[in-house]
């Protein structure tokens, strides 16, 4: 009985599907199909590519896929050959019952261009089944009085193979009563008979034993048997009458057990036992007999199981009503069952396709198909998204649907999409069910990088270690993946005369700034350069910065004397008259530092001297004047031993030695050592040694200072033409470097000196600036005005 539930289930779905092809059917070509049931998985069905007049390579580049109801896998599509193959074994009888021809529709779905194409798998039968009698044992009463050729119903037997496989033929066991028969009854179905040949007498013989054999058309034919027994009884010559031939009726498909249906009822004329009556099912399947039961007596129909209209929408019972001598009469029941809307629509995804790319146009994104097992309005279908989504549902055909995107997407603005797709129908109430996806927005490299900030200033302290990390520079991109890779890069200069990759480099990883030397603020004090983020997109986008890196100064000069100057290889004398007053200006110590700021700030100091009393000098200026008069006691000849010292932490120093001589009078000079006779007088000679001295010591001092003036100047010449650059490979353009001059005196500054000769009151000239014709530029002014170095000379005459 639970076979032949199966069996009408599977019916049902197979007439849902003809109708399902049916409406296709003005849509596309029907393609067929077929195959014998049983037969092995993977066996070969037919070729797709063949049927649709397609190349083969064209399936695979279309998607093509074959799509079953209720997304069952019966068959598979190899894509390159086109070839139809079994997923597993198919049984006929489980796929499609009774019903003849067993087809299986299905659609073969080609995305790209998008097609549907209707088919039917056609499913032949083999005789697999033997014929098979529902009761073990038949009891047939015959009243004794009965006219030969009087003809008697037999209960069928089931054969579960149709066409010239199913049942054929019923053959009774040989006997001198009784011969078979077949007959087919409204359904087309053969169920057998038996014709009485000749009266019979109880007396005689009371009971017959027969075998009823059935006979199916297989090859070869299968069989089956029941015993018949042949009561013969006394004569009833009315049989039972019902008030209707035919009965209706309908039924709620949610009624509960128990439910009554309905009632028949039959008369018979005859009294006693002979109209006893009692009600039985004829020719009733399993299924009917387990949905339905029908009380002897009474001829009440009651529900056993729960119905389902998606399973039987209606049964067709045939009652038979037998009195106590065995005479019946027949009568039809129709049961018509009502349809609720008990079944949600059910969505069935066909393909997904995820991610997209961001900047794709309109694009199909899911393919999937609706269904309602339920009728009427009960089965018809809308569906929905939701309405803040850049996607669209566009409908195709039976009951087919597209997910379509409604232009390109921003994955920036949003990366994926959480589509619930509701399916509602139209019955009361109404019953909806929701299918959620999830669509990720590929990234499309459409944002260039961005740095943190517009522009980059770095302080760099001068006299650093190679590859000495000075800061970083960080970009950031909108996009993903390698999109989002972001790689830094030194940009060369406009000009292309600046070896900048010896100065500066940097990790195209993270942005990290390295110097790969050691500078030299007296050589560089600044430069700056472009740097270039790049993405790792195809193509790439990119994004410029400028970096500024300033040289911050470090005490690592100390002051150099420039008078006196102190590796010459004659002693610098300078001549103090006797008769000079106290603060007579005896010379000046000139140095200077090529440090800046503070680091270039000098102060002087009297170390050491022959007659600590007789001088002093000036800490900021570095002048030495008398303290006190000049008398005879004191030594010609006086040292001094002076400290020169910078205004850097640690402070550098420097120290110079001096050389005084008291002379009576330039005129006529008068020198006596510690070592001579104090009554030796030296006169003329004395004289011409040291007017030759004064002369050596003044031509020396010039030479010394035009030497270190030609040196400025060429180290000067040397910086604007590489600017600065100390490395040999190239010049440094003047636009990215600043080489104003530093220290006490600045670089663009030229000295003059010259010591004094003639009478004793004339006056020592030391220095005096000359200052070059410079052309009025931006630079040479500010530098006039910021730089602390030329606001802080000074210079005397």
């Amino acid at each position: 009985m639970e076979r032949e539930g199966t069996m009408i289930l599977q019916l049902r779905q197979v007439l849902f599907l003809l109708v399902l092809l049916g409406v296709s059917g003005a849509t596309s070509e029907l393609k067929q199909f077929s195959v014998v049931e049983e037969v092995e998985r993977a066996s070969f069905v037919g070729n797709v590519a063949k049927a649709l007049d397609l190349e083969v390579g064209e399936l695979s580049n279309r998607g093509a896929r074959v799509v079953f109801k209720g997304n069952k896998e019966y068959l598979q599509l190899h894509p390159k050959t086109g070839d139809l193959l079994l997923r597993e074994k198919l049984d006929r009888e489980e796929l499609c019952g009774p019903a003849e021809p067993c087809v299986l529709s299905f659609k073969i779905l080609l995305e790209n261009p998008f097609q549907i194409v209707r088919a039917e798998l056609m499913v032949e039968d083999i005789n697999d089944h033997s014929p098979v009698f529902l009761d073990t044992e038949m009891v047939l009463k015959i009243p004794e009085n009965t006219v030969p050729g009087t003809i008697f119903v037999l209960e069928n037997a089931q054969d579960l193979d149709v066409g010239s496989n199913g049942l054929q033929n019923y053959v009774i066991s040989t006997n001198s009563y009784l011969h078979s028969q077949i007959r087919n009854n409204s359904k087309g179905k053969r169920y057998p008979e038996l014709v009485l040949d000749k009266a019979l007498d109880r007396e005689e013989q009371s009971e017959i034993t027969l075998t009823l054999t059935a006979v199916d058309g297989g090859a070869p034919p299968r069989s089956g048997t029941v015993r018949v027994r042949v009561l013969v009884v006394d004569i009833n010559d009315n049989a039972p009458t019902f008030t209707q031939s035919r009965y209706e009726a309908q039924i709620l498909e949610n009624s509960p057990i128990g439910s009554q249906v309905i009632t028949v009822s039959a008369a018979d004329l005859d009294a006693g036992n002979n109209a006893d009556i009692s009600y039985t099912f004829l020719h009733a399947s399993e299924n009917i007999r387990k949905t339905f039961q029908l009380t002897e007596k009474s001829g009440e129909i009651y529900l056993k199981q729960k119905l389902d209209f998606e399973l039987t929408q209606s049964y067709i019972i045939d009652i038979q009503a037998t009195d106590g001598g065995d005479l019946s009469g027949e009568c039809t029941v129709i049961i018509q069952v009502i349809d609720l809307n008990d079944n949600p629509p059910e969505l069935i995804m066909t393909s997904l396709t995820s991610p997209i790319p961001e900047n794709s146009p309109e694009t199909v994104v899911a393919v999937f198909s609706v269904s309602d097992l339920d009728s009427g309005e009960n089965g018809r279908m809308v569906c929905s998204i939701q309405d803040d989504l850049p996607f669209t549902l566009k409908p195709s055909i039976e009951n087919f649907y597209t997910l379509v995107t409604e232009g390109a997407l921003d994955r920036e603005s949003r990366a994926q999409y959480n589509i619930s797709i509701t399916v509602t129908d139209l019955g009361s109430p109404r019953l909806k069910s929701e299918h959620n996806i999830t669509v990720v927005i590929s990234d499309v490299n459409d944002n260039p990088p961005v740095f943190s900030q517009r522009a980059y200033k770095l302080y760099l302290q001068e006299n650093n270690s190679p590859a000495l990390h000075i800061g970083s520079v960080s970009a950031s991109d909108r996009d993903s993946g390698v999109n989002a890779k972001v790689t830094y890069s030194l940009l060369p200069p406009e000009t292309g005369d600046l070896p900048l990759f010896s100065y500066i480099s940097i990790n195209s990883d993270n942005g990290h700034l390295y110097a790969l030397r050691s500078l030299d603020y007296e050589a560089i004090q600044g430069f700056h350069f472009t740097v270039r983020a790049a993405d790792g997109g195809s193509p790439s986008l990119s994004s410029q910065v400028l970096v500024q890196v300033l040289v911050e100064d470090e005490n690592d000069n100390s002051p150099f004397v420039l008078y006196p100057l102190q590796n010459g290889t004659a002693p610098c004398n300078d001549l103090v008259p006797r008769a000079a007053e106290p603060g007579y200006l005896v010379t000046k110590v000139v140095a200077v530092d090529r440090d800046w700021g503070q680091n270039s700030w000098l102060s002087y100091q009297l170390l050491k001297a022959t007659d600590p009393g007789l001088f002093t000098l000036l800490a900021h200026s570095g002048e030495i004047h008398t303290a006190r008069p000049i008398n005879d006691r004191d030594t010609i000849k006086q040292k001094l031993l002076v400290l020169v010292k910078d205004n850097g932490q640690p402070a550098l120093s420097t120290m110079a030695t001096l050389n005084v001589l008291l002379v009576d009078g330039f005129s006529e000079p008068y020198m006596q050592f510690p070592d001579a006779p104090k009554d030796q007088v030296w006169t003329d000679s004395l004289t011409t040694y040291l007017v030759i001295s004064l002369v050596s010591v003044s031509f020396l001092f010039l030479v010394s200072v035009i030497m270190f003036i030609a040196i400025r100047l060429w180290k000067k010449k040397r910086d604007a033409t590489d600017g600065g650059h100390f490395n040999p490979n190239g010049p440094f353009p003047g636009h990215l470097v600043d080489i104003s001059g530093t220290g006490t005196l600045s670089q663009s500054y030229q000295y003059e000196v010259c010591l004094p000769s003639g009478s004793a009151t004339s006056e020592f000239k030391f220095l005096k600036p000359v200052i070059p014709a410079l052309p009025p530029t931006e630079g040479n002014e500010k530098d006039s005005i910021e730089n602390p170095h030329l606001r802080n000379n000074f210079f005397f005459t």
